[in-house]
């Protein structure tokens, strides 16, 4: 979408107002590029197709054009069709998600090549807690391109949504302020196999199934 001036549109955490929410949707489907809370910081998302998003939200964080992204995705029968998931590992997911993981899985065809890890055909997906950003995303038959909000220069992600307007309103097309949120990363599990393997431990607990 032309660049304009960055909406600020601030939403209950609890009980989203769908008038706001109607114009969160408006915006994304527009090819904007928003900052929206997640149970571990704020993050930056746009369509699955927006490709032209996609690329700003990589000059945003200045990531590599090889870097993957995630799709956060509102429930598991989104995930699994952009994720070939086997039953060993659909039943580890349904008694995790929604919560604070990233699982690494086989990519799907419905995966833009864009989006996977550049090496293997793999796809990081998420489900989030967060009342605000799931409260968006039903409203889209498919999953958000996503990923955390941390600034050039910095390790932990952005939390306070003024600051983001100040800093990044220039860059983004809305911020929604969906209140002050953790920083405490989520927990990556590798899923490309049958067997769960700990990437990086975050807020999420980790289980091993074969324990």
């Amino acid at each position: 979408m032309a660049k304009s001036a960055c909406e600020y549109i601030a939403i209950h955490p609890e009980t989203p107002q769908p008038r706001l929410l109607d114009q969160v949707v408006r915006i994304l489907e527009q090819d904007g590029i928003m900052a929206y809370p997640t149970e571990s910081g704020y993050a930056l998302g746009c369509l699955l197709d927006n490709k032209e998003g996609t690329d700003r939200i990589r000059e945003i964080r200045q990531l590599d054009p090889k870097h993957p992204f995630a799709l956060m995705c509102h429930d598991l029968s989104h995930l699994s069709s952009y994720a070939k998931v086997g039953n060993t590992q659909f039943r580890y997911l349904k008694a995790s998600l929604p919560g604070p993981y990233t699982f690494i899985l086989p990519a799907s065809r419905e995966v833009p090549r864009r989006l996977q890890s550049p090496k293997k055909k793999f796809i990081g997906l998420r489900v989030t807690p967060n009342v605000v950003a799931r409260a968006i995303l039903e409203n889209f038959e498919k999953p958000l391109i996503t990923v955390s909000l941390i600034l050039p220069g910095e390790t932990l992600p952005m939390t306070d949504p003024w600051e983001i307007q100040e800093v990044l309103g220039h860059a983004l097309d809305v911020v929604v302020d969906g209140g002050h949120c953790g920083f405490e990363p989520t927990t990556i599990i590798d899923f490309t196999d049958d067997v769960p393997e700990l990437i990086r431990q975050g807020q999420g607990p980790f289980t091993d199934p074969n324990e």
